[in-house]
């Protein structure tokens, strides 16, 4: 039974988005301030610990050990790399986008992609993770990500991540929480909305939409909480 959610963002903005009208209590923590609230019965806990992959676990570890959370739910932005239809997306799987062997084939370079944490070596037989299933009355499209420590805004990437990984959003925090949760052995649930296309206009469009964005992605987490 799923009692206690850790909510985590990478951008403050995200955060502050979610519920942001409800009475909260607000804790220190070495990433930043928890608000803690409770929504549909269930309690939740809000950080935002920063941007990228190292912010993002040491977040769900320290959560982990400070809240015991049943879930980890990570939401806010991303860019949008693939033809699949709709603005807000429920993370159905996620894979950590810069992780295995950069070698030499010949005359070109080649990026070899392994599972985060095992031996980039031999044979590559990658997967991504799985989150928790999505509530049917949710009803969002659902999406595989990308997570990298890079701001992606190179259209050829882009393609590289799409035709390549099969993947349809890119971030900076998802697939290091996943990893997380897979060790503790902790489902995770994800909902990004699209600030950008990942292509040279994803600077300006990302501030552009961020507030659009994040209300969107907050208010569908909301949504995700009620069903669960």
């Amino acid at each position: 039974m799923i009692e206690h959610i850790a909510l985590i963002t990478g951008v403050q903005d995200e955060a502050d988005a979610f519920l942001s009208d409800q009475p909260a209590t607000r804790l220190d923590s070495p990433l930043g301030k928890v608000r803690q609230l409770d929504h549909a019965g269930k309690a939740v806990s809000i950080l935002c610990c920063g941007i990228g992959k190292v912010h993002a676990g040491a977040a769900a570890l320290y959560m982990h050990s400070h809240f015991r959370p049943d879930l980890f739910l990570v939401i806010g932005t991303a860019g949008h790399v693939s033809a699949l239809a709709g603005d807000c997306f429920y993370l159905g799987e996620s894979l950590q986008a810069d992780y295995g062997t950069l070698e030499r084939f010949g005359d070109h370079d080649g990026f070899t992609h392994y599972n985060a944490g095992a031996w980039p070596i031999g044979p590559s037989d990658w997967r991504p993770f799985q989150s928790h299933p999505m509530p049917e009355s949710l009803a969002l499209p659902q999406a595989r990500i990308a997570t990298a420590d890079c701001f992606v805004k190179c259209p050829d990437r882009s393609g590289y991540l799409r035709d390549v990984l099969k993947v349809d959003l890119v971030d900076m925090e998802t697939a290091a929480v996943a990893q997380i949760a897979a060790l503790l052995d902790i489902p995770w649930a994800g909902i990004k909305a699209v600030t950008d296309g990942a292509n040279s206009d994803s600077s300006g469009d990302f501030h552009a939409n961020l507030e659009r964005a994040a209300k969107l992605a907050a208010s569908e987490a909301a949504r995700f909480i009620e069903y669960l």
